[in-house]
């Protein structure tokens, strides 16, 4: 089993090296701004060492929007970054899946998914997969629920979108983890990568709060979790909070 951990992006390598981790996901600029990513002075580094890359888009990309000063950057903001992850080696980018507003049709939220990959695809595609991730809550979401998932898919399936699965948040969205991987395979055909993170919030709750695998407060049983990343036999990135990732990746090699 791969396992690796989210980092800063300031120096990964060191960060995977005192982790244990086999791979690092980072961000490539501000989470929360637009601005275009620069190139990473370790991108070269990343190959000879084994390490293997992951990148996460910033948190405010929503290519399903209807608001045009949303998805507009947002789908530019998405194809820097995939052009910046390729720079890197990165085996994909994970792009959260996104949402409409309250009243406002989620068909046509999906249609923008579509769009996306459609316009992409007339470029050639993207430098690196895309890898969309499923939500805690909101309404309106793209991927909170297994059957807008399924709705997502009919869109976007064709052109090879790949699917990032995180246990939190299908903890807080009311998902049976136990029945996750099969679920989403059903629907997808593929798990790409696993977020295996704890949450530090109730099943249901529709709160995104992580919490270690192990040794922390978190409220769902590390035996499911690790069961979760066997049965996905996908690479696994904690998002946990730093001072326990070393011990988590260490579970999670222990139970594999």
């Amino acid at each position: 089993m791969l396992i690796g951990a989210h980092v800063r992006d300031d120096d990964p390598l060191s960060a995977a090296r005192e982790r244990g981790a086999d791979a690092v996901q980072f961000f490539l600029s501000d989470p929360q701004g637009w601005k275009k990513p620069q190139p990473h002075p370790q991108a070269a580094e990343f190959g000879p060492a084994g390490v293997t890359v992951f990148i996460h888009s910033p948190y405010i990309v929503n290519v399903a929007s209807l608001n045009n000063r949303i998805r507009i950057p947002s789908r530019k903001i998405v194809t820097q970054h995939a052009d910046g992850a390729a720079h890197v080696g990165a085996k994909g980018l994970i792009v959260h899946g996104g949402h409409v507003r309250k009243g406002e049709d989620v068909a046509e939220g999906l249609a923008n998914w579509r769009k996306l990959f459609e316009r992409q695809a007339e470029q050639g595609g993207f430098a690196v997969p895309l890898l969309i991730e499923n939500t805690a809550g909101g309404e309106g979401a793209m991927t909170r629920d297994l059957d807008m998932i399924a709705r997502l898919w009919d869109e976007v399936g064709s052109f090879g979108a790949g699917f990032c699965l995180d246990t939190c948040h299908a903890y807080s969205a009311g998902w049976d983890l136990e029945q996750a991987v099969d679920k989403v395979l059903a629907i997808t055909g593929r798990i790409d990568l696993v977020h295996l993170n704890n949450s530090r919030d109730e099943f249901g709750s529709q709160r995104d709060r992580h919490a270690n695998v192990v040794g922390g407060d978190g409220t769902i049983d590390p035996r499911v979790l690790a069961g979760v990343a066997k049965a996905a036999g996908a690479p696994v990135v904690v998002e946990t909070p730093a001072d326990g990732q070393a011990a988590d990746i260490e579970f999670l090699r222990e139970f594999g």
